[in-house]
């Protein structure tokens, strides 16, 4: 999400409010045609973001915008935990209601790039994911995060930035007539920002950080618009 203010975070935060305590997937969108998705879903993101970052039981991890913790908390078993962020007040809430297990597994309400900017415990973490969000992220907001992170979390040599909308395929997600030009460079918009791979590219190489894309197999909900991006570091000024 963006700052404080920002009507991505307040659509998102209010979303959550009118789902049930234990909708965990509809309270952070993660559904299809309203429904939230089911298990096998779940799974393959979860492969998906272990394999991408090579996570060991040594990892520790930084999740930005981690929404309520329930993607987080699995991403947790596979190492040795990590912490969460999130700018929204009541998912953090239930993140620390429901999958707080401290000093291992904690959430915190922040906003992700101030978060990177003034963290005073960056040397613990190995890795980052920002699964689902970074589209709600605008462009100067997204590059003083990849920034923070290269200068100031060393240790975090991936990171895993997940369901990015392919701009390329913008206009072929909305149906006949409910396209309107420009929705799509709109990081509020309820779909969020779309980035094509070369400017998501531009992006990383600003910061210091070289792309590596990838799709999900067919059968996951989103493949067809969205793909992944894995975050190595680079040479600052090299694509």
């Amino acid at each position: 999400m963006g700052g404080p203010d920002d009507r991505a975070l307040k659509l998102y935060d209010e979303h959550a409010k009118t789902c049930a305590p234990d909708d965990f997937w509809g309270q952070v969108k993660r559904t299809v045609n309203g429904k939230p998705v089911d298990d096998a879903q779940i799974d393959m993101i979860v492969d998906c973001v272990r394999r991408g970052l090579a996570l060991t039981s040594k990892d520790v991890i930084l999740d930005l915008c981690c929404g309520n913790g329930a993607l987080t908390d699995r991403l947790f078993d596979a190492c040795s935990g990590g912490l969460g962020v999130d700018s929204s007040p009541h998912l953090i809430e239930i993140a620390q209601s429901n999958f707080s297990r401290p000093p291992a597994r904690r959430y915190v309400v922040g906003e992700v790039s101030e978060f990177a900017a003034s963290a005073t415990d960056c040397s613990i973490f190995t890795k980052a994911v920002c699964y689902g969000s970074f589209k709600y992220l605008n462009n100067d907001t997204a590059l003083r995060l990849l920034q923070h992170l290269q200068a100031r979390f060393a240790r975090i040599d991936l990171i895993f930035i997940g369901n990015n909308a392919d701009k390329a395929l913008a206009k072929d997600f909305f149906y006949e007539g409910a396209y309107r030009p420009g929705v799509e460079n709109a990081h509020d918009s309820f779909l969020g920002m779309w980035r094509s791979e070369d400017e998501f590219s531009a992006l990383a190489a600003q910061c210091g950080w070289k792309a590596h894309f990838h799709r999900m197999p067919p059968a996951f909900y989103a493949a067809r618009f969205c793909y992944d991006v894995v975050l190595t570091r680079a040479a600052l000024g090299t694509a």
